[in-house]
């Protein structure tokens, strides 16, 4: 890879760098055509939506009702686990129920560390998905330094493992996905690539090679982190290898592994997913949420009809001749310092309440900010705004310390508070007015506005950049190219207004819009605005705001979740465990706890997590630290009391408040 520095000049770059047929202009990605059944996948037909169940793969009626309601509610493929040679076997006759009642969704077996399973498998069921980490390797977490001999001789190995399936797959016409999952690379990966996403592209690209070899090209290819950041560089990465090696386009599945429940796991899947889909990328979708898996579906349709007319919709922007932005490694853009805004300054949220009259302190509650009357104070929770924009309606009382105002220009001059209440300026404002703050100034601009440093001159200066177009991350990301072209170092606030109020809508393209320019290291605070908004929509778009930065992991303010969505091995209700866990850790700032249903969504998944709970058996719970097992067998019933202990014996507990802020 490639990174600019002096000696490479941005032409150069931009050849390097090459992972979409345009970073400006919407156009899908060409890849071949993997026929599923009776439903294709490829650029030449609609991006597929799918999941996959969670009841037991033997409980075959429960399986049929389950795959029914996925496909009712969207589905388009549906995966089912088959982890041993018994489950791959009732898969005839999961498929055999659902013909016999006018049901041909295609079936995906879903295969880990079993290779005799999924070769069976692969004579009943439409589509076989086998990670490489795991599917003739084995992964215990150790450090082998391999000589090329050695390295090439496990590649031998894995050969003579995957050949097999590769024939069974051409002679009964079944279609694989060959999935990398960021957690469960194999210590031979490991080993020489490391963690990161170089390892995740190299280990699908060891499997595709051998594939290519035998003429078998009815392949997808997946490349999931519960990371969005690290999951969307694997994927621009494994394209641009593609291209580089002349290896077939293959089809891409989206997906983002263990993103969690509610909105954290809408805007976990937002940002990764739809950071992708803006450039053109992906065939088909699965959003992976700790709910029942027929919930799934109508998230990853509301993040996939979005680009359905995205080219027909959209105003012509400039296309890049060169783009200084390394898409397969984070590097956030360099700004000045002003006031708390970009240099080492975490992105800022700033709420929107121009069309909310704020007249009693009740109502900052919904933007994180609570007065006490009884100790007569100020409390802030860990998603409070750090701003509140006014509008040319000013706050009738004196702000929390820990939140400041802007209001728009006109009303900021009759304010005779300028230490803690800032302009927001149109850019004719700015031009030709004759006050400015000494502290700090905001100047709204729309990305269609010729910028320069000149124009700005040496006063103190935020951007509030906001766009009209149906394309709007890639012209924003469009204008930043040129400031940083230009060397223009002011820090910029990204703007989105949305029109309507569905919830999932709002924090989809919301985490679509600004996450995919967080991810590429764009952006040094979050503004979202509606057409009509109130303290309700106003609450929610605080709660979005700060977990899009989380999700970009760009700020952290509150605990995460790594769950991963449940399947047919989960060993315990992970929907009941999850909320159970969450209601005792939630005010652990910072901390990332993984929640897995089995062991083979145990330590290699929530590779990113600091603690995990990991079902290993009937009642039996096995405690991390990181990726090191550190208490075995415990009971479900104990499990959460000895996490706690042991986020106490790192002296990263502590007691939450009796007073209630949510």
């Amino acid at each position: 890879m490639t990174i600019i520095n002096d000696t490479v000049s941005l032409q150069d770059a931009i050849k390097s760098y090459q992972y979409a047929n345009s970073l400006t202009e919407y156009s899908r990605r060409k890849t071949i055509t993997v026929n599923i059944g009776g439903v294709p996948m490829g650029s030449d037909y609609p991006i597929r939506v799918q999941s996959m169940t969670t009841v037991d793969t033997m409980n075959t009626e429960g399986s049929i009702e389950q795959v029914i309601r996925m496909v009712e509610s969207g589905c388009e493929y549906v995966r089912i686990t088959a982890p041993s040679v018994k489950e791959a076997q009732n898969l005839e006759n999961i498929r055999k129920g659902l013909r016999a009642r006018g049901y041909e969704v295609p079936l995906v077996a879903d295969i880990h560390f079993t290779p005799n399973a999924a070769e069976l498998a692969a004579r009943i069921v439409e589509k076989v998905r086998i990670n490489p980490g795991n599917y003739a390797d084995k992964k215990r977490f150790e450090i082998i330094d391999y000589t090329e001999d050695e390295y090439q001789r496990e590649l031998e190995r894995i050969r003579e493992k995957f050949i097999p399936l590769i024939n069974i797959c051409k002679e009964y016409g079944t279609a694989m996905r060959i999935g990398t999952n960021h957690g469960s690379l194999s210590d031979r990966i490991m080993s020489r690539y490391g963690d990161s996403p170089l390892g995740m592209v190299e280990s699908a690209l060891e499997f595709l090679r051998i594939c290519e070899e035998f003429n078998y090209d009815q392949v997808v290819l997946s490349m999931k982190s519960s990371n969005p950041l690290v999951m969307v560089e694997a994927y621009r990465l494994l394209v641009h290898r593609l291209d580089a090696e002349g290896l077939k386009p293959y089809p891409l599945h989206l997906g983002v592994t263990e993103a969690g429940e509610g909105e954290d796991g809408r805007i976990k899947s937002a940002v990764g997913i739809g950071t992708l889909l803006e450039d053109g990328l992906g065939d088909t979708v699965r959003v992976s949420l700790t709910e029942d898996p027929e919930f799934e579906a109508p998230v990853a349709k509301s993040l996939v009809d979005r680009y359905t007319q995205r080219a027909q919709v959209s105003k012509p922007i400039a296309p890049l001749v060169a783009s200084p932005i390394n898409p397969f490694q984070y590097s956030r853009r360099k700004t000045q310092e002003v006031y708390n805004f970009g240099g080492g300054n975490v992105p800022r949220v700033i709420a929107d309440f121009s069309q909310i009259a704020v007249e009693q302190y009740e109502d900052l509650r919904s933007i994180g900010h609570f007065y006490l009357p009884v100790p007569d104070k100020w409390k802030m929770n860990d998603i409070g705004a750090d701003f509140v924009y006014s509008g040319a309606r000013p706050v009738p009382f004196m702000l929390p310390m820990g939140l400041k105002e802007i209001m728009d220009y006109e009303t900021w001059k009759t304010q005779p508070d300028r230490e803690h209440k800032f302009p927001l300026f149109t850019l004719d404002e700015f031009i030709v007015a004759e006050e400015q703050s000494s502290i700090l100034n905001f100047v709204k601009v729309d990305t269609s506005t010729p910028l320069s440093v000149e124009t700005l001159g040496n006063i103190p200066v935020v951007l509030v950049l906001e766009s009209q177009n149906a394309h709007a991350m890639p012209e924003m990301r469009r204008f930043m190219i040129d400031l940083m072209d230009k060397n223009v170092t002011i820090p910029v606030i990204i703007q989105r207004t949305y029109s309507g109020n569905d919830f999932d809508e709002l924090s989809l393209f919301a985490a679509t819009d600004c996450g995919g320019l967080l991810v590429d290291g764009i952006g040094d605070g979050i503004m979202l605005s509606a057409v009509q908004t109130d303290l309700a929509l106003a609450k929610q778009q605080n709660s979005i705001g700060f977990g899009i930065l989380q999700a970009a992991r760009t700020r952290m303010s509150k605990t995460e979740y790594i769950s991963c969505p449940s399947c047919g091995r989960t060993l315990f209700d992970l929907q009941e465990t999850t909320a159970m866990i969450r209601k005792r850790t939630d005010h652990l700032k910072g901390v990332k706890i993984g929640i897995m249903g089995c062991i083979v969504n145990g330590p290699g998944e929530m590779a990113d997590a600091d603690y995990g709970y990991v079902g290993i058996g009937k009642d039996k719970i096995a405690l991390y630290r990181g990726q090191q097992v550190v208490k075995k067998s415990v009971t479900a019933a104990a499990a959460v009391d000895e996490l706690i202990n042991l986020i106490k014996e790192d002296a990263k507990w502590f007691e939450p408040e009796a007073l209630e802020l949510t």
